[in-house]
């Protein structure tokens, strides 16, 4: 089964065919680091890191473009309220979404370029458009895009151009249709800015993404990817500027959905932003990046921290499968992609389908645990790791190390010594002094299991 996706701008699910056979190229839309991030923000890089995982899995050479907006007007606002200047405002917020994307696993970019690191890029762009009487320059330091001088404006999120408001990042009165938009913004009083033959200024917020898209894979490429947000206006002003310019862009457009609280979208202005780096002080990384992944990218999350528990509780569960049987194996298996799994994937990453193959692979180990089958059991590891994997929450991945449930030999050493009081204990029939020691390591969120070979530990709730 091939892969098929679904591309936003013909509603459909399709074979994904890429432009050179066994290259993908992915651009996705980034941060505009002007706050930390939160889940909201996050759950895009997770819902793209699975894609770019299972192209990677699936033997194709995979380019992945995620850019940095460090500079915009919120950035502006920010440096103000702060009393720091705009580019320490980025410096920060950016440093804050890197440490973000490590703590759940998001692989880093093959190259993660910034806005005001291709101005040379943007103003060639808009010299390209002007020529091509797309764009115009009322001679205030300012250039837009004259949106009706194009054909397909709007086809990404069918909409009617007579139906639109005003732009509104310009005044009205420079502009040849106000729902022409800025390609560059003059500069004002005390902000920074950049010579063009136009007059100084700074870029506006889609010309970027056009000029560094095709810096970085060219004036066609594979797939495009943002949230749902993104589609209108700043997607379809990407494909305005792009297409007006003579490039064929991207091929297929992925968008994903919001994440929710109480029905509504995730929002600084709505007053419900969970933070990242609040959420792993409750839970461990590898679990809020279970929790984000789970969902079909496409369907809304609704947030709860109910539900953040419980989803990390299930996750506990397969890591304490494979903590009990790499023990009974004796050796650690690699992933293996099982054949259910690539299918679900391929289906337009048909995560919830892939996660009933894991748990049904999840309870078949536990039952050749049960019967001491250690072929079975060896095979449902290997699956259980290739999902794992993927999905970017190997708990034996190195990433999760610091804070998974994998045995540091210093700290398997010293509950190994509390097991052998206990042992000790029980030996001299001194059963209080045994359950004191089960307590205490209990207290520590770790759970004793008598087996026939032995007493045997798990983390049941680190963090």
């Amino acid at each position: 089964m091939a892969l098929s996706l679904y591309n936003t701008a013909n509603r459909t699910v399709s074979e994904f065919r890429p432009i050179t056979p066994g290259k993908v190229g992915i651009y996705l839309c980034g941060a505009t680091v002007q706050a930390p991030p939160h889940i909201g923000h996050i759950r895009s890089g997770v819902n793209f890191d699975i894609l770019r995982r299972w192209l990677a899995a699936s033997g194709f050479e995979v380019t992945f473009i995620r850019n940095v907006t460090d500079i915009d007007d919120k950035i502006l606002h920010k440096a103000v309220h702060e009393e720091i200047p705009w580019w320490a405002v980025a410096m920060k917020y950016e440093r804050a979404f890197t440490d973000a994307y490590k703590a759940l696993n998001v692989l880093p970019p093959t190259y993660e370029p910034r806005a005001t690191g291709h101005i040379t890029q943007m103003i060639s762009l808009m010299e390209t458009l002007i020529e091509k009487g797309h764009a115009y320059a009322p001679g205030n330091g300012d250039v837009y895009l004259e949106v009706r001088t194009l054909k397909s404006y709007l086809t990404l999120s069918n909409q009617k151009l007579d139906d639109l408001q005003p732009a509104g990042d310009a005044e009205d009165r420079l502009k040849r249709d106000p729902r022409d938009f800025a390609l560059w913004k003059a500069s004002k009083p005390g902000e920074p800015s950049w010579p063009t033959p136009w007059g100084d200024g700074r870029p506006g917020w889609h010309l970027e993404c056009s000029a560094m898209a095709q810096a970085y894979l060219g004036e066609t490429f594979d797939i495009h990817g943002g949230g749902l947000d993104l589609i209108f206006p700043h997607h379809e002003n990407e494909i305005a500027q792009s297409e007006a310019a003579g490039y064929g862009f991207a091929n297929v457009w992925m968008h994903n959905a919001w994440v929710t609280t109480a029905g509504e979208k995730m929002s600084k202005s709505l007053g419900n932003s969970l933070q990242v780096q609040e959420l792993i002080k409750k839970v461990r990384g590898i679990e809020l990046r279970w929790y984000l992944g789970s969902a079909h990218y496409r369907s809304m999350l609704e947030f709860s921290f109910e539900a953040l528990e419980e989803s990390a509780v299930a996750f506990r569960r397969i890591e304490a499968f494979l903590d009990r049987a790499i023990g009974l194996l004796g050796k650690t298996p690699e992933g293996i992609i099982a054949s259910a799994f690539a299918d679900a994937m391929n289906d337009d990453l048909a995560v919830p389908t892939a996660l009933a193959f894991l748990s049904e692979t999840v309870k078949n180990g536990n039952n050749a645990l049960a019967a001491n089958d250690l072929v079975t059991l060896e095979v449902a590891v290997a699956e259980v790791r290739g999902t794992l994997g993927v999905l970017g929450c190997d708990p034996l991945d190195e990433a999760f190390s610091s804070n998974s449930t994998v045995k540091t030999d210093a700290i398997d050493g010293l509950i190994s010594l509390a097991l052998q009081q206990r042992e000790a204990a029980r030996a001299r029939k001194d059963f209080a002094a045994s359950d004191a020691i089960r307590d205490q390591i209990a207290a520590l969120g770790i759970v004793i299991e008598d087996t026939p070979q032995g007493p045997r530990w798990q983390i049941t709730s680190g963090r």
